[in-house]
């Protein structure tokens, strides 16, 4: 019974999104703080630099996440769906 309760969330279109989500960030976070890194020492800007970049990489990834995510749907993403 566990493995079809787990089948369904993994069916469920809200929690792939979610994890999908989840997967881009980690690996765009990363190098958002590599480069903050390199801002704030490297570079020597100022720490406003470094919080603007960092504002401005939030609004970036989600615009990012929307355009990769609508290019999935558009590929022909007709599996059926298990709404809860």
């Amino acid at each position: 019974m566990q493995a079809s309760k787990f089948q369904q969330l993994l069916g469920n279109r809200m929690f792939r999104s979610f994890i999908a989500f989840s997967i881009f960030r980690a690996f765009y976070g990363v190098g958002i703080l590599a480069a903050t890194y390199f801002l704030s020492t490297s570079a020597e800007a100022p720490w406003p630099v470094s919080v603007g970049f960092l504002l401005c990489s939030m609004v970036f990834s989600r615009w990012l996440f929307k355009r990769i995510k609508g290019r999935k749907n558009t590929n022909g993403d007709s599996e059926p769906t298990n709404e809860l």
